[in-house]
């Protein structure tokens, strides 16, 4: 797949998306969910669904990557009106963190408040184990100390302002009800920092040590770059890491960290997630 991506979008190529999907759906969506990786099923589970494909919208970005299937689905789910990205665009496939979060821009231009976002992580937190589920309370963004920040040239006043807060990225009441839920479904739920790095080389020892050392519980290579631009355009921000491989800290292990572990662990987990996030979408009425 050839990519062609922009270092910025103006809120007329917004517009143009939103206007793209608003011709295609009768539905108002008030809540986005990005899935992950191994998460498309649950798209699958929304009641009168409109669904369009990415390559279809104006200016969207279009993801090669196993087990993101590139589709907008929009309906109801849980008894609420979302929008649900089935798939995600990386850094790592060539876009712009501008491009990878253009979906969030057009969210926002079609009244989306709120943004639940989901990934597929790397433990970090020794206490972690493959298979857990972390709410993430914090994260740091590795791309941005890189100078890759989504909000990286001409504001959007439109949306918020040149430099937005990021001192509560997910919201406090959102982690609640996600707690309370994990609670009342006993599903063990863990609490940490998400660190974001660039890949697609999964991380060398000396690279998991440092993150330990400097307060990440879990890594990966995406949804940082929708936290921002969310937090920049005013949406209240809930995001779970499926933890699906335990990260190698020691140059003596065995261990190798693949992709296809990745989406296998992936599997084993997916049942408890949708469950979880059916559960708060609920408790969001």
């Amino acid at each position: 797949m050839t990519v062609q991506t922009r270092d910025f979008f103006s809120f007329s190529d917004i517009q143009q998306a939103a206007d793209y999907i608003r011709a295609h759906t009768s539905h108002q969506p008030e809540i986005g969910l990005i899935l992950g990786s191994g998460l498309s099923p649950l798209a699958e589970e929304i009641d009168h669904a409109d669904r369009i494909p990415y390559r279809n919208i104006p200016h969207f970005p279009v993801s090669g990557v196993e087990g993101h299937a590139g589709m907008l689905v929009i309906g109801h789910l849980a008894g609420q009106p979302v929008l649900v990205m089935q798939g995600r665009t990386h850094f790592y496939e060539g876009y712009t963190v501008q491009h990878i979060t253009l979906p969030v821009r057009v969210m926002q231009a079609l009244g989306v408040k709120t943004l639940v976002v989901t990934n597929a992580a790397g433990g970090i937190n020794p206490n972690f184990q493959a298979g857990d589920l972390m709410l993430i309370v914090d994260h740091i963004n590795m791309l941005g100390f890189g100078g890759a920040n989504p909000l990286r040239g001409p504001n959007l006043s439109e949306f918020g302002p040149r430099f937005p807060s990021m001192t509560h990225p997910y919201d406090r009441q959102l982690r609640d009800l996600a707690k309370q839920a994990a609670d009342r479904l006993n599903i063990p739920l863990r609490e940490g920092v998400y660190a974001c790095l660039a890949g697609p080389s999964f991380e060398t020892p000396a690279e998991i040590r440092f993150l330990r050392t400097i307060g990440a519980d879990a890594v990966g290579m995406s949804t940082v770059p929708e936290v921002i631009v969310a937090n920049h355009g005013g949406m209240r921000v809930l995001g779970v890491s499926s933890i699906t491989n335990v990260a190698v800290a020691s140059l003596d292990s065995e261990r190798e960290t693949t992709h296809q572990e990745v989406l296998e662990t992936g599997k084993l987990i997916v049942p408890r997630l949708m469950a979880l996030l059916k559960e708060v979408l609920a408790a969001m009425a």
